[in-house]
């Protein structure tokens, strides 16, 4: 939930559209966020069948092999759009479509804290990115630089999980193995409590910032949680270079200075929360 704000003469408060770009996990969570507050919601997907499904959730929704660059975005952006970049980076749209939509009111950029490679530790606002980032690294590094010169904020990811997808999804379908000897930590974010972060960011500019919840934990004690909690078998561990490099990373995300600068007090400030077996 936001916290409440006094109203002022900064032209952000006076938003009332979003255009989500890529109404993917993330995304729909967004646009169906923004639509609970009365803000008119526009959408875009890359498949016909998704874009189905979000509309038979009354959403408005353009759906398109790939963005369209011929300035048809554009016309539907004003100043009173809030721009949601939730698409993963290609290595060219970001770059030619961001000056096109620099008009908006505001703009989020949907990052992950995969960018910070093979840190390990306590990742933060301050933490320096590698020296010589991944391929992939920089592709979304490159594309955050895209957007923040078009005015953007940015958000940078860990896992994102919800009631359907997630850790405690993979464990209940016998689809997850435990990274190594499960000592390496990992955080996470809800999707809802991300949805907030987002629509809270539309009050700062060209800011970035690390977000997830408040219960970084290892891969061991989160799988000995799940299992007993679930009432399932501890799913089997597997050699780091067997596992998803998503998987490999040994990071412990701190999210205060997002949530304190954006007002936002998590749902779900921890996984217990947000992956119990009978939700409050």
């Amino acid at each position: 939930m936001t916290a409440t704000r006094e109203p002022t003469d900064d032209p952000r408060d006076a938003l009332t559209s979003v255009l989500v770009l890529g109404c993917g996990f993330a995304g729909r969570a967004v646009a169906l966020a923004a639509r609970a507050r009365g803000l008119e919601v526009l959408a875009t997907v890359r498949s016909e069948a998704r874009a189905l499904a979000l509309r038979a959730e009354g959403l408005e929704v353009l759906a398109a092999p790939t963005l369209p660059l011929d300035g048809s975005l554009a016309a539907r952006v004003r100043p009173s759009t809030h721009v949601v970049v939730a698409f993963p980076p290609d290595g060219h749209t970001d770059a030619a479509l961001a000056p096109q939509l620099a008009a908006a009111g505001a703009i989020t950029y949907v990052s992950s804290v995969g960018v910070y490679g093979a840190w390990r530790g306590t990742v933060d606002d301050a933490t320096p990115l590698p020296d010589a980032p991944t391929e992939r690294g920089q592709r979304v590094l490159a594309a955050e630089d895209a957007w923040r010169r078009a005015g953007a904020t940015t958000l940078r990811c860990p896992g994102i999980y919800g009631p359907d997808r997630g850790l405690h999804v993979r464990i209940a379908r016998g689809l997850h193995r435990i990274p190594g000897d499960g000592t390496r930590a990992l955080s996470r974010v809800h999707v809802d409590d991300l949805a907030a972060l987002v629509l809270a960011s539309a009050r700062v500019r060209q800011e970035t910032f690390v977000v997830g919840d408040l219960c970084p934990t290892t891969h061991g004690e989160i799988a000995a949680w799940l299992c007993a909690e679930h009432h399932l078998p501890m799913p089997p561990h597997a050699p780091l270079e067997e596992v998803h490099e998503t998987l490999r990373a040994d990071r412990r995300i701190d999210p205060t200075r997002a949530l304190r600068v954006l007002g936002i007090t998590l749902r779900y400030p921890s996984y217990r929360e947000g992956m119990r077996a009978n939700p409050r």
